[in-house]
């Protein structure tokens, strides 16, 4: 028996991924909480410390 497949140019509203996270969590430990969190790229690129430079 095949799963029906979707329409040319419609995208599922779950993936495979979003799936095994559901059955396993998303470290593949079931229940445990997802310790990743989400840096917004405007702080990674700032810098924390800035350097006004040398005088010559």
């Amino acid at each position: 028996m095949t799963k029906p497949r979707e329409p040319n140019g419609i995208e599922p509203s779950r993936s495979e991924d979003d799936i095994q996270r559901d059955q396993l969590g998303p470290r593949g430990v079931p229940g445990a909480p997802d310790p990743a969190k989400m840096t917004p790229q405007r702080d990674k690129k700032t810098p924390k410390h800035v350097d006004p430079g040398h005088t010559a």
